[in-house]
């Protein structure tokens, strides 16, 4: 299996979180998706990543088709463990979060962050590259804090974000939070629920590879790996 995907683009963090608990060590393809590569845009015409290709050459491209992809090919094997529940109103919630951290938090706090501070910097200017804009970095810095106050929130109900075991939902928040977190942007004095939930998936063996994720020329904030952070 491959999986086309950017060290710092979030739902490539997820889908790398996923297989991790499926115990599927996928080949990692990095894509640079601003070049716009031909044989990429045959794979996925959106050139967005990731995209998944089997070892059969299936492709399978995008966040939600991924997730769903897996959980309908693996997910019955994993019985407890599975990632979407069996239950169609566990299931309904879990596609909610899913889709609030993978949309809604991409939107208004990844997505502009990382692109700001990372991409912009190896994007030549002729395509969008060029210095970071302070004032789309200080507006995804204030929309993190009612994204932390919601998990706490969730939190003080539920033992995951969606129920009682960890699911896609807690995976999608997670991989949307730790780019932000290599980055020093996550407020973990906001909210001390947010930070506990964050502590225990961050300790799971499927994050160790993000953990261990270094950038040239720009370090991991000193709270990034640390698991008592």
């Amino acid at each position: 299996m491959q999986l086309y995907h950017h060290p710092f683009c979030a739902h490539s963090r997820l889908v790398r979180l996923a297989l991790g608990e499926m115990g599927i060590e996928p080949e990692l393809i990095e894509e640079r998706v601003w070049e716009r590569r031909p044989d990429f845009l045959m794979l996925d015409p959106a050139g967005a990543t990731p995209v998944l290709v089997e070892d059969d050459g299936f492709v399978v491209p995008g966040i939600d088709p991924i997730t769903e992809y897996l959980d309908e090919t693996r997910g019955s094997a994993l019985g407890a463990r599975r990632l979407l529940p069996v239950h169609i109103g566990e299931r309904v919630e879990v596609r909610r979060l899913s889709s609030w951290f993978n949309h809604k938090f991409f939107a208004e706090v990844s997505e502009p962050l990382v692109r700001e501070k990372v991409y912009k910097r190896y994007t030549p200017r002729e395509l969008g590259g060029g210095p970071p804009d302070m004032a789309i970095i200080r507006a995804a810095r204030a929309n993190i804090r009612y994204h932390l106050q919601y998990i706490g929130w969730l939190l003080k109900a539920r033992n995951w974000l969606a129920g009682d075991r960890m699911s896609y939902a807690d995976l999608a928040a997670a991989a949307h939070i730790s780019s932000v977190d290599y980055l020093g942007d996550v407020p973990w004095d906001e909210d001390e629920g947010a930070k506990i939930w964050y502590a225990r998936i961050k300790s799971r063996p499927a994050f160790r590879p993000l953990l261990a994720l270094t950038m040239a020329g720009m370090p991991p904030a000193p709270c990034y790996a640390d698991l008592d952070f």
